[in-house]
């Protein structure tokens, strides 16, 4: 969500911006621009904006030769104001000022109604606005200590960059909740909301901390604190990826990642030779041994994960498992337990309520923490005790997918763990589970196989406008996560429901206009799962069925089965994804979706 890249050089930096800006695509965005200092033109500020794509700002920017050493640039996914171009970043005050933002400014109605009073004129609806004139009203020649003064009169969570035409070669920056890096070259200098902005650029960044305010010049930089103190932060030589980010021969992003899953699997259990619980941290053994009860927060997909592994923990660890949404977590009055341990899960590891619900937890007492996350330098790994990196690599298609599951086998690890600290775990019992996991990528390989039969599914499922999604036990949170990605990309209307709740309500609902997906693995709970889809039958609707290969599920009239390879145990919810995954991608093709940028989504959720 929301992507900003700024930079101060010697050289045109345009391409530099521009370039960064086509790394942060996959966040998800409505709106983009680019602003610079202009020496040639008589040193005014100038500008592109676009509602489109960040290459038609590139074409924007070639065909009104815009150049400059020293700019800001931004993708908005809009909060504050619609998505048009007057609301899009960068956003001026007076001609003077230039700023990019992410994140939202919570009291920015009394900042306006007090900026109004002293003669400023707004032109956007934006809460960004605020920031521009407020800096502006501080102002005195000193662009660095106007940034803190304003700084310390917003409320909310932020990241903003911005430049003065009256000091053309200085950017300053500020960050509280939201992320931003400073990047360090060789006689230039950059500020990022993500390193992978900087890739081919340069591999030296600091990761700014909340309250810190940046200003960088030509090969220089200062950071002072939310007191006005001058810090240091460590300068790291980050390896940010750029090759993985390209499509190759596949359509999409989301494609090429669902095929990407077997490699992830594999890259996320390397190096698990056995069930230790230092490969959580040094200090894991300690922490399992206090513990006597789980705590996962989390959102959407990821909240889904937690949701699956919830069933594990309390199977086989024999913890008490609560899993709540992140974002309503905090809100509500909750009891402690210090002996809990607080599991968080993001994919990139800034997710701003999942942060927050994190930050909560601690502020009541919970000192055991742990991070299950895709990204070695987000934030939630840094502010947790202990941490799994899902090693998933860089996920662009809005939709996760890969994130998933590999959240699902590093949970399972978790899990596993858990249970040998606490005597649970047989060594023959281990021995089967990390044979299970080390075979499935192979396994993996043999559900994306069932891609054509799925194929065929997806061109009924496209004329449709609605679907349900059945699962019972560990198979329901996959049922929920297959609706969800349905939704988010084909943007047809689908929800799930554990089988046996049917009859409790969405029955109602069953035509034969209306699609049941069933996820049918051969457990313990196959025989009840064939009830309910009877049940569907005999008011006419319309089943589609994954089923084990060894469930005696026959196809007939109104029942479509696509057999899974094999049957998987405790680890089949990480199979029975795959197809769910490739059944909303197929049917979003139909539809003629935006695959990888669905309407009204970003990747990286930022703001609360």
């Amino acid at each position: 969500m929301c992507g900003i890249v700024g930079a101060v050089a010697k050289r045109d930096i345009v391409p530099v911006l521009i370039e960064g800006l086509r790394r942060l695509e996959y966040r998800g965005y409505d709106s983009c621009g680019i602003a610079v200092y202009d020496p040639a033109g008589g040193g005014q500020l100038r500008r592109a904006r676009t509602v489109s794509r960040v290459a038609d700002l590139a074409a924007q920017v070639r065909d009104t030769q815009l150049a400059g050493s020293t700019g800001i640039c931004h993708t908005r996914w809009a909060t504050h104001g619609a998505p048009v171009t007057v609301n899009a970043h960068p956003i001026f005050s007076r001609d003077e000022i230039a700023v990019v933002h992410n994140g939202i400014i919570e009291n920015f109605e009394a900042l306006r109604e007090g900026l109004k009073a002293k003669g400023y004129v707004f032109e956007s609806q934006t809460d960004t606005e605020v920031i521009a004139h407020l800096v502006h009203s501080h102002y005195a020649g000193d662009l660095f200590k106007a940034v803190q003064l304003a700084a310390a009169e917003l409320h909310g969570a932020y990241a903003i960059a911005l430049f003065c035409r009256s000091e053309p070669q200085r950017v300053v920056g500020a960050r509280q909740g939201n992320p931003l890096v400073l990047g360090a070259g060789t006689g230039e200098t950059f500020l990022a909301s993500d390193a992978m902005a900087l890739a081919g650029t340069t591999d030296q960044i600091i990761y700014l901390e909340d309250g810190d305010v940046a200003d960088i010049g030509l090969g220089r930089y200062a950071i002072v604190d939310r007191e006005g103190k001058p810090v240091e932060r460590e300068l790291r030589t980050v390896a940010a990826q750029a090759g993985t980010v390209e499509l190759g021969p596949y359509r999409h992003y989301m494609q090429k990642e669902i095929f990407e899953q077997p490699q992830a699997i594999a890259d996320t259990l390397q190096g698990v030779a056995g069930i230790d619980p230092e490969i959580f941290g040094t200090a894991a053994a300690n922490v399992f041994a206090a513990i006597d009860a789980v705590h996962i927060y989390a959102c959407g997909t990821s909240y889904y994960s937690g949701l699956t592994a919830k069933f594990w923990l309390e199977e086989y660890a024999g913890l008490p498992t609560q899993v709540e949404v992140a974002s309503e977590y905090r809100y509500r009055v909750s009891v402690p337990n210090p002996n809990a341990l607080v599991v968080v899960i993001s994919q990139s590891g800034e997710t701003a309520d999942t942060l927050a619900a994190l930050r909560h937890a601690q502020s009541l007492g919970h000192a055991h923490t742990l991070a299950i996350c895709n990204v070695a330098t987000s934030a939630m790994v840094r502010q947790t005790e202990l941490q799994y990196l899902t090693r998933a690599g860089v996920e662009i298609g809005v939709a996760s997918t890969k994130a998933f599951s590999t959240q699902l086998a590093a949970l399972f690890l978790l899990t596993l763990a858990l249970a040998k600290s606490r005597a649970r775990l047989s060594a023959d019992d281990e021995a089967r589970h990390l044979k299970n996991l080390r075979h499935l990528p192979a396994a993996l390989a043999g559900v994306l196989a069932l891609e054509p039969q799925i194929i065929a599914w997806s061109e009924r499922f496209a004329q449709r406008e609605h679907a349900l999604f059945l699962g019972r036990g560990l198979h329901y949170p996959i049922a929920l996560e297959g609706a969800l990605k349905l939704k988010e990309i084909s943007y047809i209307h689908a929800e799930a429901y554990p089988a046996g709740e049917l009859k409790h309500g969405p029955l109602a609902l069953v035509t034969k206009e209306m699609p049941v997906v069933t996820v049918a693995p051969n457990d313990t709970l196959l025989e009840k799962l064939k009830s309910n889809m009877q049940e569907v039958c005999a008011r006419g609707g319309e089943l589609y069925v994954f089923a084990d290969a060894d469930s005696h599920i026959g196809s007939s009239e109104g029942v479509h089965v696509i057999r899974m390879p094999e049957h998987y145990g405790a680890l089949s919810p990480i199979l029975h994804v795959v197809p769910l995954q490739l059944l909303a991608y197929h049917t979003a093709l139909v539809r003629g979706t935006d695959v990888d940028k669905p309407r009204n989504l970003a990747k990286s959720v930022t703001v609360e």
